[in-house]
């Protein structure tokens, strides 16, 4: 019998993706699914495989890890999902079973596939199949309510900052900063304003993207880098943040995030980096700040999408641009270079 194909997108090397020709994915394990992917999208974290700043990435691996798609089938030991049901794909891999898995940290869970796979060590959606392993725990069924595109970062850039923001212990009393207003930042912006802290700041150097907040999330405070801690002193009651979100990802940014926190205050970093960051603790000596490091732990997906379908978290603004699969090239250096005001492009992957 011959071999169905498909387009993805390949990882080929330090500075170079590709469309190519490739076998539609089959079920390997007893708990994989395969999904027809019908949305992905682009994440600062495929320009970092790109440009060869994730160490694991492997070569020849189709990338993308943000995607929503139908159940094509599934292995004889799925069984929260069946074929034809819309689902959400958690950008993480895990088992459920080891101890991570088990206290919600599945970000670290053990299983060799764990962790962020798809789309860096196995090949991810951005494509027009993809397989995704232990689809108990890596597929969420969308409500019949939520469009796709309302789903589309729901197992990936929102679920970070839903983390990030719970992880980040925010109280009603709190002046929370949010360092970056790109993707990432928006969608933890979103999160934060579901704790209601007393104020949220939101810096950011972009200034279409701080017409942006300031457009779309009035009730937020906006600044820009050269006058944030200052500006962060005047806005709260005890001489700079309660919490910080890092999800900048600039050595500038990772200074700022401890500079203009308060003493005794949390610090998220939420954000990638693409050189090792210092703290310079003589400076820091006496702030007794409590660092805490993001990335995204996807085990909320389904309090995710809840919310979505109850209107309470919106992401759909985030995308400025939809293209074609066969368009993704273009895309891509309309992603990494912010052309045309782009903030999230949706990749159609129906139209190979």
């Amino acid at each position: 019998m011959e071999q169905k194909m498909m387009k993805a997108l390949v990882f080929q090397g330090i500075g170079k993706l590709g469309l190519e020709k490739r076998p539609v994915p089959v079920i390997k394990e007893p708990t994989d699914a395969i999904v027809r992917v019908t949305r992905s999208t682009i994440c600062t974290s495929d320009l970092h495989i790109k440009h060869g700043s994730v160490p694991r990435a492997v070569p020849g691996i189709t990338v993308g890890h943000e995607m929503v798609g139908v159940v094509e089938s599934v292995g004889p030991g799925v069984q929260t999902v069946r074929p034809g049901d819309r689902v959400s794909v958690n950008v993480e891999t895990f088992c459920g079973e080891c101890f991570f898995c088990r206290h919600g940290y599945v970000n670290n869970c053990t299983d060799p596939s764990g962790g962020w796979a798809l789309g860096c060590r196995i090949d991810g959606g951005q494509a027009e199949y993809v397989r995704v392993p232990y689809a108990d725990q890596g597929l969420t069924k969308i409500p019949e309510s939520v469009t796709d595109r309302q789903a589309l970062f729901a197992g990936d850039i929102l679920a970070t900052g839903f983390w990030a923001a719970r992880i980040t212990e925010i109280g009603p009393e709190d002046t929370v900063l949010i360092l970056g207003a790109g993707p990432t930042g928006i969608c933890t912006l979103l999160c934060v304003l579901l704790k209601a802290p007393k104020q949220v700041i939101v810096c950011e150097k972009d200034p279409a993207r701080l017409r942006f907040v300031r457009e779309h999330y009035p009730q937020v405070l906006t600044v820009g880098p050269e006058e944030v801690l200052a500006f962060t002193q005047a806005h709260s009651d005890h001489g700079g943040a309660d919490r910080v979100l890092e999800v900048a990802g600039a050595e500038e940014t990772f200074r700022l995030a401890w500079q203009c926190a308060r003493p005794n205050a949390v610090v998220t970093v939420v954000a990638l980096y693409d050189r090792p960051q210092l703290l310079p603790l003589p400076e820091m000596y006496g702030k007794n700040l409590t660092f805490k490091t993001g990335g995204v732990d996807g085990c909320d997906s389904q309090e995710i999408l809840d919310l979505i379908a109850a209107g309470k978290l919106d992401t759909t603004p985030l995308i400025t641009h939809t293209v074609p699969l066969r368009d993704i090239a273009a895309a891509y250096d309309l992603f990494e270079h912010r052309r045309d005001g782009v903030i999230k492009v949706a990749v159609d992957c129906s139209m190979a």
